[in-house]
C-alpha cells in the first residue's frame, strides 16, 4: 500500500521539464514544435505525457486560462469596437457603412454563435435592434435599405 501511495505521488507531479515546456507553450511566442525541440522531447514523449492526469490537467488549466485572458481583452475593448462601428456607419464610402450596419446588427442577433452564450435565455428570441436606440436602429436599416446587397 505504502508503495501504491508513494508511486501514484510521483506520478501526480510534473518534472520541471514539463513545466518548463508547457509555460513556454502557453507564455511565449514558440509553437508547439519550437517548443518541443527548445526542450529536446520528442514527438512520441509528448504524447505519452498526455497519459498523465496531472500533465493532461496543467494542460487544461493553461488553456482555459488563455481563454479567459482572451475574454478579458475582448470584454475591454467592447467598447471601443462598438464606437467605432458606429462612427463608420457615417462614413463617406457606402460599402463601409453598409458593412458596419450588418456587424452591428449581427452583434445583437441572438442566433449569432459569437453572442448567443452570452444572452440569457429569455432574451435570445427578441428582435436583432431591440437594445439599440430607436433613432441608431431606424439609422441603420436606412443605411442598410439605400444600399445593394452582395
Amino acid at each position: 500500500m505504502y508503495n501504491e501511495v508513494k508511486t501514484m505521488q510521483k506520478s501526480e507531479r510534473l518534472t520541471k521539464r514539463q513545466l518548463a515546456f508547457l509555460d513556454d507553450l502557453f507564455f511565449s511566442d514558440l509553437d508547439e514544435q519550437t517548443a518541443l525541440d527548445k526542450h529536446a522531447v520528442s514527438r512520441r514523449l509528448y504524447e505519452k505525457w498526455f497519459d498523465n492526469k496531472s500533465f493532461v490537467g496543467q494542460f487544461e488549466r493553461h488553456i482555459a486560462g488563455a481563454h479567459r485572458h482572451g475574454r478579458t481583452i475582448l470584454a475591454r475593448c467592447a467598447p471601443l469596437a462598438a464606437t467605432t462601428l458606429v462612427q463608420l456607419t457615417n462614413s463617406d464610402k457606402p460599402e463601409t457603412a453598409r458593412k458596419a450596419c450588418l456587424d452591428i446588427l449581427s452583434a445583437h442577433d441572438p442566433t449569432s454563435a459569437a453572442t448567443s452564450s452570452d444572452i440569457p435565455p429569455d432574451s435570445q428570441l427578441a428582435a436583432p435592434t431591440a437594445d439599440l436606440p430607436p433613432k441608431t436602429a431606424s439609422r441603420l436599416l436606412a443605411i442598410l435599405a439605400q444600399q445593394p446587397s452582395t
